[in-house]
């Protein structure tokens, strides 16, 4: 059995990983381009299916999915009881508040307020792209997050090591709820298909793997797969937009209004998250990943679940590839707004002991 490491929650943000955003922009742009150029060919990828689950794309997520989840360290889960207010606020935040505020942003601003401006054909599917962003919370790049802020390496640990083990059982019931509360039909053998593929079979894989692997083993594949993990996401990327190319060539504000309430939902997530720490008094070393775990999301797993669900073309899809584009720049900005606040936080936090 392998020791624990310390590295899933110190390593430093690569200058890769931090023009992340970059690097989705020319994804984009080299998808759009593909597709025009060889259609055909793109629809042959889209069309190796099994159980209307794309293979290839597949085989793409595990390559994003596996990597991160060999980051966490389950048996971590131990050690919540050291941070327990911390811990509630964020589960509260993962799992009654971010996937419905958001579920309510998506029925305003999709179905409403920009409905004139977005294809009708499309409504359902991105307000559905939108809730399976929201209901994935915490992806293995929070460590990055936490580290940046000084975050407490144990509860960070600890929290996503629960989440993950909450969404093998959460993820699918909750879709299907705010699927069907927003009148989208639920395709239930294609949803269980994707917990199985995308969460189970992965989450398996990876514990199993890390089990057998030693402390400097595990460092060791760490830094080899994790540049396969970037590239298998950044290619699922292009064969995105290759599809979605024409639909944004004819509408290309489709992306600034999807992001809206992704935003909104974010920073008001982050806020809430930080607010309530400092409420009941916890330590900002535990606010602060609190916050950031809060806000983020497990794009790869939405990213995957949209395609199986509503396929390569749909705006299910493109809506949490949005979700991608805007991460990297969002999460950093919350780190700096957790950073610069602390000397209030502290202060704040003496005030109240008093």
């Amino acid at each position: 059995m392998q020791n624990q490491p310390s590295t899933s929650a110190n390593s430093k943000i690569s200058t890769f990983e931090r023009n992340l955003s970059w690097w989705v922009l020319a994804c984009i742009a080299v998808g759009i381009a593909l597709g025009q150029w060889a259609p055909h060919l793109f629809q042959a990828i889209a069309n190796i299916q099994l159980a209307q689950v794309n293979l290839p794309v597949a085989v793409l997520i595990w390559l994003m999915i596996i990597p991160m989840l060999l980051k966490i360290d389950l048996s971590k889960m131990q050690e919540v009881k050291q941070h327990s207010s911390g811990f509630m606020i964020t589960l509260a935040i993962n799992w009654l508040v971010k996937p419905f505020s958001m579920s309510l942003l998506a029925g305003l601003f999709i179905r409403h307020w920009f409905a004139p401006y977005l294809p009708s054909a499309m409504i359902d599917s991105y307000i559905a792209g939108l809730i399976l962003l929201a209901a994935a919370p915490c992806t293995a790049m929070v460590f990055v997050w936490s580290n940046l802020c000084n975050g407490d390496a144990k509860f960070t640990l600890s929290q996503v090591a629960v989440n993950d083990l909450i969404m093998l059982f959460a993820f699918a019931p909750l879709v299907a709820l705010l699927l069907g509360v927003s009148e989208i039909q639920v395709p239930w053998a294609t949803l269980g298909l994707s917990v199985m593929l995308f969460i189970v079979v992965p989450m398996l894989i990876s514990q199993i793997w890390r089990y057998f692997l030693k402390e400097d083993a595990l460092k060791s594949t760490l830094a080899k797969l994790q540049p396969l993990s970037l590239a298998a996401l950044l290619l699922t990327l292009v064969l995105l937009f290759a599809f979605q190319g024409q639909q944004i060539i004819a509408q290309p504000m489709i992306i600034l209004l999807l992001a809206v309430p992704i935003l909104i939902q974010v920073y008001f997530n982050a806020g809430l998250a930080y607010w309530l720490n400092k409420k009941f008094k916890v330590a900002h070393c535990v606010a602060g990943p609190s916050a950031l775990i809060g806000a983020s999301n497990f794009f790869e797993l939405a990213v995957a679940t949209a395609i199986a669900l509503f396929g390569f073309n749909s705006g299910a899809a493109l809506a949490t590839v949005v979700g991608v584009l805007i991460e990297v720049p969002v999460m950093l900005s919350i780190v700096a707004i957790v950073n610069n606040s602390h000397h209030w936080y502290t202060n704040n936090q003496s005030n109240l002991s008093k």
